[in-house]
């Protein structure tokens, strides 16, 4: 039996755009028991992960990549100081109420303390040439990761509390624990004592857990978790809140007069957009929505009447047709001929193999007697 909750995601641009996302989504309206039976996952403030760890389009190194550089400057720590002014000024501009804001404005401190004593701890251990702490450098990115979440989180659960709302800061980050527990294990010990029809829970897109978030899902993570919600605690409906409709093209390139919203669509449209890698659906986050038969659904944070692209199971359109035209900027064919290939078995598995261990994305693929050709995101 399905809950009567809706578990949703907010991106990191959404969450950036505080005023709309406090009119449009998290209370929109709504008042007394209206403003309760929703899980938000949230994503760091736009930016802060960039400068957290690295740029994510340009590659600019943030705290981590200036960290791993270990060039003998003080860049990483030059780094981190430029995070906690940047969460500071965010702070600023949010918060009416100045308790609140030095209360948010204390918790940044005290987690951005406890991961640049920790970073220096390896800094020291580092300058010894017999240690090596190559193996630690995973770990880093992860606590630093978590840093941006847990600042979003608690600022959002801050500013709907001074808003009347019994909103709950749900930290995953898990900075101080020992004992990892997996995704979800963690998920289901921090939410079960929570009672959703009279609270609100902010809870972090990154949650430390043995397997390793960022380890395993890139800067996808926030999505795997919100997917893991939705499923463990047997949603209603998932929703995504970005910055802009799911359309039939981008608007950007086409018009905005040429491109349409998609108003339903299902799971199999979904994992080719993620294959192509669209932002909105990571690979991993749809297939345990789908497995559950939890409808996903994309709304435009800026679009507060609009009821965004439904996705489904079991959705098929009446007649067959071109529902979203898109594609990837750069790509590469990869082409293996071999006349001697043809009825020997084998061939493909070893090229998938070394694509396997070079780390590439395969977009697509097609072959014919003698020729295998894999088409490649670069």
């Amino acid at each position: 039996m399905k809950g009567a909750h809706s578990v949703e995601k907010i991106g990191g641009t959404s969450m950036a755009a505080t005023a709309q996302l406090f009119d449009n989504v998290l209370i929109a309206g709504r008042e007394g028991a209206d403003l309760y039976n929703r899980i938000f996952v949230v994503s760091a403030y736009a930016g802060i992960t960039d400068l957290l760890l690295e740029n994510k389009k340009n590659g600019t190194p943030g705290v981590y990549a200036r960290f791993v550089a270990d060039d003998g400057t003080d860049s990483w720590r030059e780094a981190m100081a430029e995070v906690r002014a940047a969460m500071h000024e965010r702070n600023a501009g949010m918060f009416v109420r100045s308790e609140s804001r030095e209360e948010a404005d204390a918790s940044v401190d005290i987690r951005i303390d406890a991961v640049s004593a920790c970073l220096e701890d390896l800094a020291r251990l580092r300058s010894h040439s017999r240690f090596c702490v190559k193996e630690q450098l995973m770990t880093v990115r992860e606590l630093l990761a978590g840093l941006g979440e847990a600042h979003s989180a608690q600022s959002t659960a801050l500013l709907l509390r001074d808003r009347g709302v019994n909103a709950q800061f749900v930290d995953l980050t898990a900075p101080d624990r020992e004992d990892l527990l997996d995704l979800d294990e963690s998920i289901v010990a921090a939410l079960e004592p929570i009672d959703l029809s009279t609270t609100l829970p902010i809870v972090t897109g990154y949650a430390g857990c043995a397997e390793g978030m960022v380890c395993r899902y890139a800067r996808g993570y926030s999505e795997m978790t919100f997917s893991r919600i939705a499923v463990l605690t047997n949603a209603r409906e998932a929703i995504i809140h970005k910055e802009f409709h799911l359309s039939s093209a981008d608007p950007k390139l086409v018009g905005v007069d040429k491109a349409q919203k998609i108003g339903r669509t299902n799971y199999d449209v979904a994992d080719q957009l993620a294959n192509l890698g669209m932002e909105a659906i990571h690979p991993g986050a749809g297939r345990g929505l789908r497995q559950t038969d939890i409808p996903l659904r994309v709304r435009n944070t800026f679009d507060r009447e609009d009821e965004g692209t439904l996705i489904c199971g079991n959705y098929v359109t009446e007649t067959p047709r071109v529902e979203i035209v898109t594609g990837i900027r750069h790509a590469q064919a990869l082409q293996f001929f071999e006349q001697d290939m043809v009825g020997v078995k084998g061939y493909d598995t070893a090229i998938l193999e070394a694509l396997s261990r070079h780390g590439a994305w395969i977009v697509s693929k097609s072959s014919n007697a003698n020729t295998i050709t894999h088409y490649l995101s670069t």
